[in-house]
């Protein structure tokens, strides 16, 4: 119930003039009495303490003894006329300003019934619980934490504050820091009145955090907007470090709609420095930073165990506060766990108030300056080459466009991969070619370029899941472009990406969705990195079609599954000591990786939920096995491992079955351990129905049983075999995903990695368009869905027409090309 409605108007009206208010006596509704921060408070202690959420009581001066003390003191009078010629954009006239209101205030001693009211509160605090009781002075506006104005570190808070003295004292600097800089500059930018807003104080009883640790919780995700997840951040000691931003805290993420069926979805945790912790000072001052052990440092500051409770605890406030506003109201919360009992509190929540804010149903297109050509999103590329124009700048390198934006930076040349080490955040990368080895510097750069490939290749793959423009097959770039050259990357112009001299201007333009079409033939997206599923999960889909497991083995695991179980048994020693420091959490190695995977699968499978997301087991070929550290001892040495021991091979093979073990340990626990049932595992390159029914059988001894809580299982159709013998298949899996690269590739007999014949790699080909005909006919005579995870759907509409035309079930694609394939099949539906 809302405690507006306990209230009558006789209660209220005492409130309104009482100098002291308990937490217990106020809840949300009082905000003008006691300001955001208490109210809220408040508002817990009454409404969640009895649902299990921990909050440590306190009072409030009230915002009526704010008012007293400035009308006693004719303080109002005052400030008015120095603030009659305040300019906020005048940094010295604002610090002016600031600086003598701040002393206005500080100079003026508190009204004698004002400082026996506090005195008297806390004295029952020390009563409750020692003499001179340790507490947290906080300010608390009556205009802030608002849903649409947070307020938040405007004014000051004071820790450890002990004794009468001191609090007093800590009041009165709280009353003050109502006009610090940052806050006047605040209420003029949100057109707040300075006159209109009081200032309350909360005394709290501190959690003694300064032996155990501290940080902040938000009930959804803070840069993407994703509703369905809870981050907590975490680090030791008091938690003003980490509300400061003077520490990299560790993060925690938790999926909120499977946490409240009971699951235990910890979905993704990363382990921060920490290296400083605020604790009590026994000097002059209330609090000290020192620095953490080494030893702490690599340890997570919470158990799996606290984590879930807090993120509970995170679904319960949202939902109160939710249902107090009649309106979804996501919360940034501030937790704390007390070193003596090692129990949890929740010591401030206030709404969140950026992406609550904000409305993400958008477009953006890419355009240089006065050339014309606009890419992703507007269906159509350019027939004509800009070029043409004698004004359009002259490109100095050119090759096959991956993606549609426009990026620039320095260019970086690496043809040495023991160099990789000397890319810098926001450079151009410009090679020969790229491999897994080099994800983790790609996801770094402004852009991508390469002198060989196609619109396959890695680097163009890769690029594309990253989001980050790529120019491939460039023929010689490393011979044209230098070292620290500026440069604009276009991929905004058609088929033909171009590298330009200088930082050209270009513009970006965002168009609103709201009419985007509902199309028959399902859309799905191909997702790659977990970092960019919940941003990725905003642009309308019906799930994934195709989220690769190497992403998360290459960039987050880094390993070769077979040198972290035979660990002990690993030659080299160098390989040793890297794999010893990646997994120094872990004493059994084996377990890193599964964690990893789980929580990489996890995290996509929780931004789509509760959509399908097909994830395909891992397929690298055995030389991209050897690259992983540790995998050379591992893998043998192929002739072309493109056709050798890849995909299903590998997973029932005594040489490799161990680690598939740990691939499924990893699907299993976020099925069953995480709730996430939308999870259909995928088996690639699967030459032979015999085959596909080994790997089902090893999968079942890992606890991955067909049918078992609705488990199904897929296969990629890329081999002409997987078309020839379909109907077969389709007795082994419960459904098919067309993989149109390796089809093509192996269709028409050439290596989709090579320039010198890419330009013979089309999937329009009558060939291998007949045999995505007979493979959706197979799928539909045996009830099988069937979808295409290819890159051709993307690239040419005509490709998506036939496929629709075919009856496909799904169409996966990367996901710039989304939006225009949404509307070209649209119009293929409805006859156009």
């Amino acid at each position: 119930m809302d405690t507006a409605t306990k209230k009558t108007s006789s209660d209220s009206s005492s409130l309104e003039r009482s100098l002291i208010l308990w937490f217990d006596e106020v809840g949300i509704a009082d905000i003008p009495i006691v300001g955001g921060k208490n109210a809220s408070l408040g508002e817990m202690i009454q409404q969640l303490t009895p649902k299990g959420v921990n909050v440590p009581i306190g009072f409030a001066t009230t915002a009526y003894a704010y008012r007293y003390f400035i009308q006693s003191a004719g303080l109002e009078e005052k400030l008015r006329e120095l603030f009659s010629d305040l300019d906020v954009e005048d940094v010295k006239n604002l610090r002016e300003r600031g600086k003598k209101a701040r002393a206005l205030l500080l100079h003026t001693p508190f009204p004698t019934p004002l400082r026996e009211a506090i005195v008297e509160a806390y004295e029952t605090l020390c009563k409750r619980y020692n003499p001179d009781t340790d507490v947290a002075v906080r300010s608390s506006a009556t205009a802030e934490d608002l849903p649409d104005a947070s307020f938040a570190g405007q004014q000051e808070t004071y820790l450890n504050v002990t004794g009468v003295e001191s609090v007093l004292a800590a009041c009165h600097k709280c009353f003050a820091s109502l006009f610090t800089d940052r806050a006047i500059s605040y209420r003029h930018i949100k057109q707040f009145d300075h006159f209109n807003v009081a200032l309350a104080v909360g005394i709290q009883k501190m959690v003694r955090s300064d032996l155990a640790c501290s940080g902040v919780m938000f009930s959804i995700e803070t840069e993407t907007g994703f509703k369905n997840s809870a981050l907590i951040t975490a680090a030791y000691g008091l938690g003003e470090n980490v509300v400061q931003g003077s520490v990299n805290p560790d993060e925690y993420y938790v999926f909120k709609p499977t946490l409240r069926e009971g699951y235990r979805p910890i979905i993704d945790k990363r382990l921060g420095s920490k290296e400083l912790k605020m604790v009590y000072d026994d000097g002059t001052k209330f609090t000290k930073n020192i620095l953490v052990p080494q030893i702490e440092r690599n340890k997570y500051a919470l158990t799996d165990e606290e984590i879930l409770q807090l993120a509970r605890w995170a679904c319960l406030i949202e939902d109160h506060y939710s249902q107090v506003h009649n309106a979804y109201t996501p919360m940034d919360i501030e937790w704390a766990k007390d070193g003596i009992t090692n129990e949890l509190f929740i010591v401030q929540a206030r709404p969140e108030t950026v992406q609550s804010q904000k409305t993400q149903n958008v477009l953006r297109t890419y355009r240089l300056s006065g050339v014309g050509a606009w890419g992703l999103g507007t269906g159509e590329k350019l027939a004509q080459s800009p070029s043409t124009n004698s004004q359009a700048p002259k490109p100095l390198v050119i090759g096959r466009a991956i993606g549609e934006a426009i990026s620039q930076g320095r260019a970086h040349l690496i043809t040495d991969i023991h160099k990789l080490e000397d890319f810098q955040a926001g450079e151009v990368l410009v090679t020969d070619r790229t491999d897994p080895d080099w994800e983790p510097i790609m996801k770094r750069a402004s852009a991508i370029i390469t002198n060989q490939g196609g619109r396959t290749c890695h680097a163009a793959i890769i690029a594309r899941e990253l989001g980050v423009p790529a120019i491939v097959g460039c023929g010689n770039a490393t011979g044209i472009l230098r070292n620290g050259q500026e440069v604009t990357v276009s991929c905004a112009e058609g088929e033909e990406g171009r590298v330009y001299e200088g930082l050209l201007p270009f513009e970006v333009q965002e168009v609103a969705l709201e009419n985007l079409p509902r199309t028959r033939t399902q859309i799905l997206m191909n997702v790659g990195n977990p970092q960019e599923a919940f941003s990725l999960s905003a642009i309308p889909n019906d799930g994934v079609g195709l989220a690769r497991t190497e992403f998360i083995i290459a960039n987050h695991i880094q390993t070769h599954p077979m040198a972290l179980i035979h660990y002990d048994k690993l030659d080299d020693e160098f390989v040793k000591d890297k794999v010893a420091t990646i997994t120094a959490l872990y004493d059994n190695k084996p377990q890193y990786f599964v964690d990893r995977l789980a929580q990489g699968v996890g995290r996509i499978a929780a931004a789509f939920y509760p959509k399908p997301v097909i994830v395909r087991m891992s397929d690298f070929k055995s030389n991209e096995y050897a690259n992983l550290l540790g995998g050379r001892q591992f893998e043998p040495e192929e002739e072309n491992p493109m056709l050798g021991w890849r995909g299903a091979a590998r997973y029932y093979d005594e040489g490799y079955k161990e680690a598939f073990a740990l691939e499924c340990q990893a699907m299993k626990r976020v099925r069953d351990e995480m709730g996430l049932t939308n999870v259909i595992p995928m088996i690639p390159f699967c030459r032979t129905p015999n085959e596909g029914l080994l790997v089902l059988a090893e999968m079942a001894k890992n606890g991955l049983k067909q049918g078992v809580n609705d488990l199904q299982v897929y296969v990629m159709c890329e081999l002409p075999n997987n078309v020839i013998l379909a109907e077969e298949f389709a007795k082994v899996f419960d459904g098919f995903s067309i993989g149109s690269n390796d089809l093509t590739q192996l269709t028409l007999g050439l290596d989709r990695d090579s320039a010198l014949v890419s330009r013979l790699f089309d999937e329009r080909g009558e060939g291998v368009k007949q045999m995505v005909r007979l493979a959706i006919a197979a799928a539909k005579k045996y009830n099988r869905k069937i979808g295409i995870c290819g890159q051709a759907p993307s690239d040419y509409p005509e490709f998506a027409q036939f496929l629709v035309e075919q009856g496909i079930d799904s169409i996966s694609l990367n996901p710039d090309s989304v939006l225009k394939t949404i509307l070209e099949i649209a119009k293929v539906e409805n006859g156009q």
